[in-house]
């Protein structure tokens, strides 16, 4: 236990013996405050005025046992924070409304695991967007007879979407589910935003053949790559006979797919960022 005196000028302290009594000699005259202590009770404190000459008694002082205090820490693995960082990308539309889910304005986001690859994938090709935009390729394509192995119609309409549907499902899935699972690459754009411009140009463009693998380090982006030669593999199988050039027609689609991503990548680093709403970490552009 401790002593204070009322001037600050004394502070001393004392243990009780077995029988719990305690004193303090040579204390000044004037206001104290005692302060009672003892491992598992509660803190007590008593005050009074001590007059000159006079040998002042504290009257009996029980210390209540001390309610358990539990410290918990919580904190979430390394998945959740994976995953809460999907979820915001999943918010992230440009102009509000057309998905922007495969770009990560974090900077220091996490991999994904393959799951959260998959909610990725399956987010994108289920979106209302998704479906109008298809609709709206379709369109041109029956316009401009494109494949006019389906014929024109309501007929030739619907197998044109469903080929376009087909083109989307299988890039995406392939591209950035499938692959990217047993590679264990990441599919986002990691967006830059700093260094000049010919610095970003380029690091957009090299990002259609490498890609940040799940370790954290750069590397041949295969996924991509083997993602669109399947994808326009599997076209072969559904596109009209007289439509079909083997593998002239797989190379083709999977070099257009490629220069896509670059194309989209170089978008997403100068304008896209400015048109998308929802994004969760707030970046500034050098």
């Amino acid at each position: 236990m401790s002593l204070t005196g009322g001037d600050r000028s004394l502070n001393a302290e004392a243990v009780t013996g077995d029988n719990g009594e305690f004193s303090f000699a040579n204390v000044a005259p004037g206001p104290f405050q005692l302060t009672i202590t003892a491992t598992g009770f509660a803190t007590q404190t008593s005050s009074g005025i001590l007059l000159a000459g006079e040998m002042h008694s504290v009257p009996r002082i029980d210390l209540p046992i001390a309610a358990n205090i539990t410290n918990v820490q919580v904190s979430l693995s390394l998945a959740e924070v994976a995953e809460a960082q999907v979820k915001d990308e999943e918010k992230q539309r440009v102009f509000g409304v057309i998905p922007n889910f495969y770009v990560t304005y974090d900077p220091h986001p996490l991999a994904l695991n393959a799951k959260q690859k998959y909610e990725l994938a399956w987010k994108t090709t289920i979106d209302p967007v998704t479906f109008a935009i298809i609709g709206g390729i379709a369109g041109v394509q029956q316009a401009q007879n494109t494949f006019s192995g389906y014929g024109q119609g309501a007929q030739g309409y619907a197998k044109r979407y469903g080929a376009a549907f087909a083109d989307v499902a299988a890039g995406t899935f392939i591209g950035s589910a499938v692959l990217p699972s047993l590679l264990k690459q990441d599919p986002r754009y990691f967006y830059k935003g700093t260094g000049s411009k010919p610095s970003r140009i380029q690091y957009a463009i090299v990002n259609s053949v490498i890609c940040k693998g799940d370790n954290g380090r750069w590397q041949p982006n295969y996924s991509n790559i083997l993602g669109n030669l399947a994808a326009g593999g599997i076209s072969n199988l559904y596109y009209p006979a007289q439509n079909r050039n083997g593998a002239e027609l797989t190379f083709e689609n999977a070099a257009i797919g490629i220069g896509a991503t670059a194309a989209a990548n170089l978008v997403e680093e100068f304008l896209m960022r400015k048109l998308t709403s929802n994004i969760p970490h707030d970046r500034t552009e050098r």
